[in-house]
């Protein structure tokens, strides 16, 4: 989440990089914010001034009383009363203004890092380097949904019938393939130094908003209503969540963190030949890392993230690129995203297999994650 003191101290280049990032009505969003924090701010001040009178009126009776100046005693007690009524007003005039402020700051994106490009779709991404070795399938090579039937590796008719599309049923060796892949990420992330955490695979609002995938991809999530419970989109948002509302010491950073999960994701508005298979799914298995870093070496770390992921495509032997995203194509919380795709011969096509972020103080503010010094300062 941006600072009222970020966005008030820096207001043009806070516009600059949420246009950079496209996102809808910047500068309105932005005015918005500076007049509700002005608004709370006056009402607060006024209220401070009517305590400050309440504590001087307060102290003054008593003196009053003992001087026998009665009468001057019962219209302070009528004054401070008075004004503690009048009070009552500006309080909640503030709780709703910080409630207001609060939301608007939710819909608000991380700016991005001043090397992201512009743009605002896939073709305006820059590859920063490739490897692995090319492919070559003979003319009459199957593609992997025709192999998954013959060889009885993937159902997706049977995953339709128990939950419905997207929903695929994995048998035999392609259950295996699963289980072993699943197997030989976390061994390696392990090996890395991360330490593995099994989370839950359903979470709260309050774990949703600290991630940053509420509000806004609120339209994307399986919503459990009767308990206003969320199904993970990635085990991001719980692993991170793992320090929300918490003070770590500085001697326990970096944090590194792996976990496997199922994650669940409605995927509305996707259909067409770019979904067979297993190209765009409700549910699917993943290995998720997370870092938690000194803001001043964030970038260090996300450096050593991705050798670590570029290490992983490799020993697969797979032919893969990486691209730093446009502007216009990161997530809502990122400042700087690269994205890891290998190319499907049989598809002809580069297919995205990881994402590796910065997401720099914005998810550390949603969460009031913080660290303490040594000298003691948080």
């Amino acid at each position: 989440m941006l600072t009222i003191r970020q966005i008030t101290e820096n207001t043009e280049a806070v516009i600059r990089g949420l246009e950079k990032k496209h996102f809808k009505n910047a500068k309105e969003v932005i005015d918005q914010v500076i007049k509700v924090n002005d608004k709370r701010r006056n009402t607060q001040n006024q209220s401070d001034k009517n305590l400050a009178e309440i504590n001087t009126l307060s102290k003054s009776i008593g003196q009053m009383m003992k001087e026998d100046r009665a009468g001057e005693g019962e219209a302070a007690r009528a004054r401070v009363a008075d004004i503690k009524e009048k009070n009552k007003a500006l309080e909640t005039a503030v709780s709703e203004a910080d409630a207001e402020l609060r939301n608007l700051l939710y819909t608000i994106p991380n700016l991005p890092h001043e090397s992201v490009p512009e743009g605002t779709k896939a073709e305006n991404n820059t590859v920063e380097r490739t490897g692995g070795k090319d492919v070559v399938l003979p003319s009459d090579a199957l593609p992997h949904w025709d192999l998954a039937k013959k060889y009885d590796l993937i159902d997706f008719e049977l995953g339709v019938k128990i939950s419905g599309a997207g929903f695929p049923v994995y048998k035999g060796k392609g259950a295996r393939l699963q289980r072993a892949l699943i197997n030989f990420f976390l061994d390696e992330a392990r090996d890395a130094g991360y330490l593995e955490v099994e989370p839950p695979y359903v979470v709260n609002t309050a774990s949703g908003y600290g991630t940053g995938q509420l509000p806004d991809k609120e339209g994307q999530m399986y919503h459990v209503g009767i308990d206003d419970l969320y199904l993970i989109p990635t085990a991001e948002v719980p692993v991170t969540n793992i320090y929300r509302d918490v003070i770590l010491d500085e001697k326990e950073l970096p944090i590194k963190n792996c976990a496997y999960s199922a994650c669940f994701r409605r995927e509305a508005g996707s259909y067409g030949k770019d979904v067979r298979g297993l190209n765009r799914l409700h549910q699917f298995n993943k290995v998720e890392i997370v870092r938690i870093d000194k803001p001043e070496h964030s970038y260090q770390s996300l450096d050593e993230m991705i050798i670590y992921v570029e290490s992983l495509v490799s020993k697969l032997e797979l032919p893969y690129r990486i691209l730093r995203l446009c502007g216009g194509d990161m997530s809502f919380t990122s400042s700087l995203t690269f994205d890891f795709e290998v190319f499907s011969a049989a598809q002809k096509r580069w297919l995205e297999v990881s994402s590796v972020s910065n997401f720099e103080s914005y998810q550390a503010n949603r969460l009031k994650c913080r660290y303490r010094t040594e000298e003691k300062k948080t």
